[in-house]
């Protein structure tokens, strides 16, 4: 790639010092010392050098820094200092200059070269990244980043998501069945793990495979893949993290599993654009390139009452001598600011679904910053509505056959499950009645996301000609701290009282509405599931707490 417009400008810059001299060395080096200052644009480093002798100080301008003591005296600090001779942690020198327009002048040279090699840049063959700090490092959380890496640095973990035979065995045939796409390719695995893809890529005829790992499970992959040597001569492991790596050649095509919980948590999709915009040639393939986040409106009364008891503990007026009520609200509120991670049964949900389109091929990584998706349902049947149901699924283009691996509810259950956010004040819907709201998911720097939920019913029936809203209910939620229920779906029986409702699509078992007033809270499954509270109080308490928010 071409060089930067320093490079071109300037090949090298000559400042002629009144002297330099070792910060704080009491050595008979530290005598002032004619000297010339030179920057050069070969490898981005300054050098001082006397002007009578061999002696060099090179400094890098990646940690250096230049501060003034006076007019015409300076500093300049720099970590790893090299002398030619020995390597130092860090170093300083004090420069002189014959006057302080020379002062003025080498201190904008140097301000501009460290722009030049370090905000910028160097452009490397892979693209240009930054040489002092990555772009990772700059949107993430170093104690977030740590943890990460951590979790996914561990055998166990790996071999959790190994054992998802959805997942494993949908990547297997999306590689396998479309070896044209493969064969004789250059392939990049964007965060490789134990390097499972990158041997499916192998075993489909990759020319060479280059599995860029940034955890300690880079160890690991190295081992597998020596373990399987008739593959792994094809086989690069690459330590690092795709902002910071370097490779020796393009990829024909990428393949990589940065899928989360919602399909966005950890912020691996970023990643991905990332290696897409470093790694692949102009007209190479991404073979998982095409997702789908999927949203529908779902009432799930047994939910609802599970995650409102959980706060019942802090309605205690006499724990231990202790009211524990001022902080019954606060405890509310924290329960139902978990999405919740599970399996559930279709036929809870009211609407057909929405979905919003996530496109590798197009998207920046800009645009993974934030969602703001508007949503509008028409419900399927009467009932009360807990939240938005979410999914996700992911297209496999592969050249001979396509391929979809879905999290869908119904769907063999994967280890990502699927999602939900849940209103702590349900609305009320009639069959056909319109369902809106927005779904907005805003990513911080604890890799995942901030999420905002609001739900409203229009007015339906009579007067519906005049617009206007008659119930709403909002949630925020972090995505990055859910409940991990992760059951299998439960059988939902009909009562005697309950009367089926209209068919969903080709859904063939509906879901049934309750009265929020006489209904009671349905009992935990575990026999001691502790206090149980009506409906009808439930409704007070949240209603009184309300008013006071």
């Amino acid at each position: 790639m071409e060089g930067s417009k320093g490079e071109e400008a300037q090949k090298q810059q000559e400042f002629v010092l009144a002297s330099i001299s070792e910060l704080a060395s009491s050595s008979s080096s530290s005598s002032l010392t004619p000297a010339v200052a030179r920057f050069s644009s070969e490898d981005g480093v300054g050098e001082q050098q006397e002007a009578e002798s061999d002696a060099r100080v090179n400094v890098d301008l990646q940690t250096a820094q230049l501060f003034k003591l006076g007019p015409v005296q300076s500093v300049c600090i720099s970590e790893g200092s090299d002398t030619g001779t020995e390597k130092l942690f860090s170093r300083g020198v004090t420069i002189h200059f014959k006057n302080e327009e020379e002062s003025g002048a080498f201190h904008n040279a140097f301000d501009q070269w460290k722009k030049d090699f370090i905000v910028q840049g160097e452009k490397l063959p892979n693209g240009e990244i930054s040489s002092s700090k990555s772009k990772f490092d700059d949107k993430i959380e170093p104690s977030s980043a740590k943890m990460y890496f951590h979790y996914y640095g561990q055998l166990l973990h790996q071999q959790n998501m190994l054992q998802d035979y959805v997942r494993t065995g949908t990547y297997y045939a999306a590689v396998i069945e479309n070896r044209v796409d493969f064969t004789g390719r250059v392939v990049v695995d964007v965060g490789a793990g134990s390097g499972i893809l990158s041997l499916f890529a192998a075993q489909a005829g990759a020319k060479h495979v280059y599995a860029v790992e940034a955890s300690e499970m880079a160890e690991y992959a190295r081992k597998l893949i020596a373990g399987n040597p008739s593959l792994g001569q094809r086989i690069t492991v690459i330590k690092g993290k795709v902002e910071e790596v370097e490779l020796p050649e393009k990829a024909d095509i990428l393949i990589s599993e940065p899928m989360g919980t919602l399909l966005i948590n950890e912020r691996m999709l970023e990643t991905y654009v990332i290696a897409r915009d470093r790694f692949l040639q102009p007209n190479g393939k991404i073979i998982d390139y095409f997702c789908r986040i999927h949203m529908a409106p779902f009432s799930d009364e047994y939910l609802f009452v599970e995650i409102a008891n959980k706060a019942l503990f802090w309605q205690q007026q006499n724990y231990y001598g202790v009211d524990l009520q001022p902080l019954y609200a606060s405890a509310f509120q924290g329960y139902f600011s978990q999405p919740v991670v599970d399996a559930f049964d279709p036929r809870l949900l009211v609407a057909p679904s929405m979905s919003h389109v996530i496109d590798f091929t197009k998207i920046n990584e800009e645009d993974l910053y934030e969602f703001d998706i508007p949503l509008r349902f028409v419900a399927a049947v009467g009932t009360r509505v807990h939240g938005l149901a979410c999914w996700f699924d992911v297209l496999f283009d592969g050249s001979t056959v396509q391929r979809w691996l879905t999290t869908a509810p119904g769907a063999p259950t994967t280890h990502w499950y699927q999602l939900r956010c849940v209103l702590s004040q349900p609305i009320y819907v009639m069959a056909g009645q319109e369902i809106t709201g927005r779904l907005h998911m805003i990513a911080h720097n604890a890799q995942s996301y901030t999420i905002y939920l609001t739900l409203a019913a229009k007015m339906w029936g009579p007067g519906a000609e005049q617009g206007g809203i008659i119930q709403e209910s909002s949630c925020k939620l972090d995505l990055k701290e859910p409940y991990y229920r992760m059951s299998q779906p439960q059988a939902y029986t009909i009562t005697q009282d309950q009367q089926p409702h209209q068919q969903i699509q080709a859904q063939d078992i509906p879901i049934h509405s309750q009265d929020f007033e006489d209904s009671e809270f349905i009992p935990q499954p575990s026999p001691s599931s502790g206090v149980k509270m009506t409906l009808a109080d439930f409704a007070r308490s949240t209603g009184s707490l309300k008013d006071t928010l």
